[in-house]
């Protein structure tokens, strides 16, 4: 399957516009079907584990559960990220979304789902319910493991 990251700008009118960042051959995957499959696409692509601050990814996918976009939403801190639903339902709106899931690294490695980490995943799924656009999974990486946040 061939992912591409993208990213987004104005353009001269100072619209929102998606720009390709770059794009990688990955043969071995052809649907995102669970929370590993997507620490692995991410690990992959972003190399997740090693980062020193948190980031926040965002999975794209159409109808048929194929990835129609890979977009790094947040760089945060060592301990935080940002995260509104304003910067993750545009990119997903512009690469054609059905539905998404969310990635984040824990820096630290631990693999415990905080309370922050629930209420973004809450508050994003029902920004989705809103506009349709469905919040499948929030999957937490770290040290070469992996937990689903929902």
């Amino acid at each position: 399957m061939r992912f591409i990251t993208y990213q987004t700008k104005y353009d001269e009118n100072k619209l929102i516009s998606l720009v390709k960042e770059k794009s990688c051959n990955y043969p071995e995957f052809t649907y995102v079907d669970s929370p590993e499959s997507c620490a692995k696409i991410i690990e992959m692509v972003f190399d997740a584990s090693n980062l020193p601050e948190e980031r926040l990814w965002l999975i794209s996918l159409d109808g048929a559960r194929k990835i129609s976009g890979l977009f790094e939403v947040s760089h945060g801190t060592l301990m935080s990220s940002l995260v509104h639903p304003r910067e993750i339902f545009s990119r997903a709106i512009l690469s054609g979304a059905a539905s998404i899931i969310l990635v984040h690294n824990h820096p630290s490695g631990m693999m415990e789902v905080s309370e922050q980490d629930r209420e973004v995943s809450q508050r994003i799924k029902q920004a989705g319910e809103l506009i349709g656009i469905r919040l499948d999974d929030h999957v937490i990486v770290g040290s070469g493991d992996f937990i689903s946040a929902m």
